[in-house]
């Protein structure tokens, strides 16, 4: 077989074996690499074939096999013409009828096959056939392959002797026959001394040796140009221009694509100023992976909320530890992987370079110049590092306010921002969400009438369009300030609706978004101004990186020549902002030791789970590989790498995940337990892991089915409580509303309805109830209404919550249920909870009535089309897979073609896929199945390929 990096490909089994394009036998190997023409023996001293055969074809005296060829042979001759009189023509035409219909029935053995291997194998099987129709090639190939030189390789002299005809074989009235060919065959391996070694092992060996040579040539072809746009087609260069307006890439872009570097697959990390055009130098060299060197490629995005814009950041709490995590285990078990990094924000790059074994290259250009204001009372300073404070006077701001206005105000908002709306777009970046809303209601209020007159009806629509996502609601803050094009953006509201508001400010129709830090975090939303409210996110003095990144949202390049961004800073804070703004950037720290050496602790637990490391002594190898290890500041006092790795292997024994054994030659090793397997492959934090296996086993003790409540309860997310605060009345209120049995439910996980009273009438509490677990239930009551009536508005006014929180919670509660159910599936006596906690999972991943959730399987549909295609009488995936598309266009209200051709082949994949899954269950309870491995791999490959189903 062939390894390339993207997988395994296996050689065909029982594959036909060809000579000179005929299909002679097979063999239970691999595919042979070149079969030559047979050769009749030279050596003397042996007797004649007929001396050895005698009347018979063979040793056993059958003479079945070399007749029925005869007769196969003389059948398929083709009549001759009338008009073929000349016997050298009569020959000829006999010789190329033959050979003619041998030529069509080897030329393309394999099908339409190959359009599905690997260049390295397309390049082996298309030199085996070209030896197998040409075999007289074969004599020149050269001595790499010394296998060649036993009894069973060919003599070229023969050959080239062989392929001359002679004037005398001309004049023979008859051709020799295939049977006089093969009877000549048979006597030369008759006479040939026994090999020690078996022709069958050494053809396997030959085979081997000639796939290696073609993936090395493959491999040392690493890119293969196929078009002039850096190496990729013509047509990539157009789909640019057409969809994203770039015509020319920037000089920078082009030098960074043509480093030496890259070229020579070495690691790189890059590091430019925002909107300096980074992602797309990513996804050409992306395409240049996939498409020129055909190689798979991993692009790693840590926020869920901003999935699609591409931002990574190696020193962010637990992401970065993850990330850090990840690119270790690429260095140490991988040396051809190649990493990419790329950075607005940068100090340290000598650690990163050390840590990632990278090239390093930078550039200070940026498309559109960016400037930038400190705005103190009415005076709007620029930032100038020449000046003697760092801050040089620009211009006092003339806006005539009334007194009222200056009281509502007092920062100046209105006359900043009017200054460039409607005309141009403007961000103002709040320090809290519920800041964001505020300032959107008050802008609204003190402008021109004359603001709602611009683009109606796109406004209308994008209000009907707010009301469809939220089934007929709508915020009355987005329905008072987007007539006048103005927009709250935070995580409060619902990803949909972001998702809208962003395409709605993005094509002009709103000018003006309010909103968070979060925006700024690679969300491709620019404007010609940037205000920071205050230089605060929540109630933390902001970083230097988190300024550059929103002020770095100014200037719209192709737009505007310039951008500006003015950060609004009371007296009181003048000298934090003189510091903040003219200080380098943030250095990049591992994370490994965070939150009592979380990261770590599930590092070397994935190590030992996932046999990268197996003992000590390797985990300690492994850990001079990280970022960890080339910042010795971060040790704690009087410690060395050696001396944590210890102790935390140690821990991990300790609390049952790890233990000591002993291998086959005496050595220590480190085997995983079961709870630390089921552990790391339920992705379960550590610092929950205990607390998990124990509520779960204390479930078991009186597990409650008749609601599902107590389920939730166990699938609530543990890291969602530090950010819920309950509302003790409205607590007592839905505790309340609570059938007797789901009531039995609070009292189980320990919070008795007692409690609940006190905290609710303000009493003090004196019992021992553990405050988290009575936030985790709380957050479970608002999931258990959730899944009852579905929908979030009318549980988020309930709760008096967001309902963004209410959706991230739901996210959060499936991807938790699915880890739960896989930790459980590593432990025999959780057998229980592995059919309930997998039909939970889906109801809270998709959040539907019961009978939805099939159509919402398919890709492309959601609970609004998926209410639309139930109640038109599609309510199966048959129904779907069988459906015409151009009678759904009719039948379902605002679908379009191309949506509808999209839901039915989804439909039509998941249908064949269920089917897969079927046939594997039913051959799974045969009992000769687990050894039947070739149905196994053909099985899981075939469903792998759908993208939609697990292996086996």
């Amino acid at each position: 077989s062939v390894l390339k990096t993207s997988g395994i490909i296996p050689t065909q089994r029982n594959a036909p074996v060809r000579c000179n394009g005929t299909v002679i036998g097979s063999m239970n190997s691999c595919s042979v690499s070149a079969c030559g023409p047979l050769q009749k023996c030279s050596r003397k001293g042996w007797p004649s074939e007929v001396e050895l055969f005698g009347d018979y074809d063979s040793f056993s005296g059958n003479n079945s096999l070399l007749a029925e060829v005869y007769d196969l042979e003389q059948r398929c001759i083709l009549p001759i013409p009338e008009s073929t009189t000349d016997s050298r023509s009569r020959r000829k035409y006999d010789f190329l009828s033959t050979m003619e219909e041998q030529k069509d029935s080897s030329l393309n053995p394999h099908g339409d096959s190959l359009e599905n291997l690997p260049s390295s194998q397309l390049l082996f099987l298309k030199e085996s056939e070209e030896c197998l129709i040409h075999p007289h090639k074969v004599a020149n190939v050269k001595e790499r392959d010394k296998i060649s030189d036993g009894p069973h390789c060919h003599d070229t002299e023969n050959v080239k002797q062989d392929s001359e005809p002679s004037t005398s074989s001309l004049s023979e009235p008859r051709r020799r026959s295939l049977k006089d060919h093969l009877k000549s065959a048979m006597t030369e391996n008759a006479r040939a001394p026994a090999s020690l070694v078996s022709k069958s092992k050494q053809l396997k060996e030959a085979v081997v040796s000639e796939e290696i040579g073609v993936a090395e040539r493959t491999h040392s072809a690493s890119f293969v140009d196929i078009g002039p746009f850096y190496g990729l087609p013509t047509k990539v260069k157009e789909l640019l221009a057409e969809f994203r307006g770039i015509d020319k890439l920037y000089d920078w872009q082009h030098a960074c694509l043509t480093l030496e570097s890259l070229q020579q697959r070495k690691n790189l990390i890059y590091s430019l100023p925002t909107s300096g055009g980074k992602t797309l130098v990513a996804e050409i060299l992306i395409l240049q992976e996939l498409l020129c060197k055909q190689m798979d490629v991993l692009m790693i995005l840590p926020y869920v909320a901003i999935v699609q814009e591409k931002l990574h950041m190696l020193g962010e709490g637990s992401r970065g530890a993850v990330l850090e995590m990840t690119l270790a285990k690429i260095l140490y078990t991988s040396k051809t992987t190649q990493i990419i990094g790329m950075s607005a924000t940068l100090n340290n790059v000598g650690d990163l370079q050390q840590f990632l074994k990278a090239e390093y290259y930078t550039s200070n250009f940026r498309p559109v110049e960016l400037k930038e204001y400190v705005k103190i009372r009415d005076t709007i300073y620029e930032v100038d590092n020449k000046a003697e404070d760092g801050f040089r006077f620009s211009r006092l701001l003339n806006f005539k306010y009334s007194t009222g206005l200056q009281k509502t105000d007092p920062d100046h908002l209105i006359a900043l921002v009017t200054e460039v709306i409607p005309k141009y777009s403007c961000l103002v970046f709040c320090p809290t969400k519920k800041n964001c809303e505020n300032v959107a209601e008050m802008i609204c209020k003190h402008l021109n009438r004359d603001y709602k007159k611009l683009k109606e009806k796109e406004k209308r629509d994008l209000l009907t369009d707010l009301r469809n996502i939220c089934n007929g609601r709508l915020c009355p803050v987005l329905k008072q300030t987007i007539p006048y094009g103005i927009s709250y953006h935070h995580s409060g509201l619902t990803s949909e609706e972001r998702k809208r508001i962003e395409e709605a400010y993005s094509s002009g129709i709103l000018c003006l978004l309010t909103c968070t830090s979060t925006l700024a975090a690679g969300v491709n939303l620019p404007a010609r101004r940037v205000i920071l409210r205050a230089p605060y996110v929540a109630t933390e003095f902001m970083k230097k990186n988190q300024y550059k990144q929103m002020i770095g949202r100014a200037g719209r390049a192709g737009i505007d020549k310039a951008g500006e961004s003015i950060l609004i800073v009371q007296e009181k804070d003048r000298n934090l902002v003189q510091k903040l703004v003219h200080s380098p950037l943030e250095s990049c720290y591992s994370n490994l030791l965070l939150e009592f050496n979380k990261g770590i602790r599930s590092l070397i637990l994935s190590l030992v789970g996932l046999k990268i490391a197996t003992s000590p002594e390797e985990v300690f190898q492994f850990m001079h590989l990280t970022l960890f290890s080339v910042q010795p500041q971060l040790l704690p006092e009087g410690k060395s790498l050696q001396d944590v790795t210890t102790e935390v292997l140690q821990g991990l024994k300790q609390n049952g995940l790890l233990k000591d054994s002993t291998s086959c030659d005496g050595g220590q090793i480190l085997v995983i337990t079961r709870l630390g397997q089921a552990t790391y492959k339920g992705s379960i934090d550590l610092a929950y892991c205990d607390t998990l296996y124990a509520d779960l086993k204390k479930g078991l003790e009186g597990l409650i089915l008749e609601s599902c409540l107590h389920l939730i309860y166990l699938t609530t997310p543990y890291s969602m409580v530090l950010q819920c605060s309950p509302n003790w009345m409205i607590y007592f209120r839905q505790y309340s509303q609570l059938s007797p049995t789901e009531q039995q439910v609070a009292e189980i996980v320990g919070v008795p309805e007692s409690f609940i009273t006190k905290k609710a009438s303000g009493q003090a509490v004196r019992m021992d109830v553990d405050i988290g677990t009575a936030s985790r239930l709380y957050l479970s009551l608002v999931l258990h209404a959730l899944l009852k009536v579905n929908n979030i508005w009318e549980v988020a006014e309930k709760f008096s919550i967001s309902r963004g929180f209410i959706q991230t919670l739901l996210n959060s509660a499936a991807s938790f249920s699915s880890s739960v159910l896989h930790f459980c599936e590593e432990l025999d006596e959780f057998w229980v909870y592995k059919a309930l906690l997998t039909e939970l999972t889906k109801k809270l991943t998709y959040c539907v009535k019961a009978e939805l959730i099939p159509l919402m399987e398919v890709a492309g549909v959601l609970e609004a089309r998926a209410k639309q295609l139930y109640n038109s009488g599609y309510k199966t995936l048959a129904h779907l897979a069988n459906a015409n598309p151009d009678v759904l266009v009719k039948t379902i209200e605002h679908l379009s073609r191309s949506q509808a051709r999209q839901i039915v082949s989804s439909a039509k994949a998941s249908k064949i896929c269920e089917k897969d899954r079927t046939l594997i269950r039913n051959l799974a309870t045969m009992s000769d199945f687990r050894g039947s491995s070739s149905i196994s791999r053909y099985l899981s490959a075939s469903m792998l390929e759908t993208g939609m189903c697990e292996p086996l």
